[in-house]
């Protein structure tokens, strides 16, 4: 974008974001009164019902955490609406994931379990902890994106800066070391 472009709400949120930089909190709480109440409006929009404030507020966070990596392409606003677009497809998908698992457990397919069925699985459960506990950490957040959060080996490389086919890579080696403890 062309400086000489940028509307002076633009250019304030510039000057209040460098003021922040500098240590003054009270340019944080600006930036915050300035757009919370259209990010707001953003997520109604968007279909959000439940915890809109929650959102507003985690999108802030995340913004004012990552604002290094704030270039100034695009306005302020237009960033934290991505921010906030972001943190909603993260939610919903955390719920159709919780919604799936509803679904499973209360399935009629689903048999009962008895005393010693149930020691069973938590006897496999507390093996395969003990197995993830002993993969190096980027294999065990390769592991846990991927079998815990099912996201996709390209989510995964974002998420550690990282390349799909080094994520693939590290998922694989995981599993192998996750199957030969469990061989063990």
């Amino acid at each position: 974008m062309n400086p000489g472009s940028r509307s002076s709400a633009e250019d304030t949120d510039l000057v209040l974001i460098e003021r922040w930089r500098g240590g003054e909190s009270r340019a944080a709480s600006e930036l915050v009164r300035r757009h919370a109440d259209a990010l707001a409006r953003f997520a109604t929009s968007a279909g959000e019902r439940e915890e809109i404030e929650e959102l507003v507020q985690d999108t802030f966070v995340r913004a004012f955490s990552s604002l290094h990596a704030f270039r100034g392409d695009a306005s302020f606003r237009t960033w934290l609406f991505t921010i906030e677009r972001r943190l909603m497809l993260d939610r919903r998908r955390s719920e159709k994931r919780r919604q799936n698992m509803v679904r499973i457990e209360n399935s009629e397919a689903a048999t009962e379990y008895d005393a010693l069925d149930g020691m069973v699985a938590q006897e496999t459960a507390t093996r395969v902890r003990r197995s993830v506990a002993t993969l190096s950490p980027m294999q065990r957040e390769v592991f846990t994106m991927r079998v815990e959060q099912g996201l996709s080996y390209r989510e995964i490389a974002v998420i550690l800066e990282t390349t799909e086919g080094a994520a693939r890579v590290h998922y694989h080696n995981a599993i192998r070391a996750v199957k030969e403890f469990l061989d063990e």
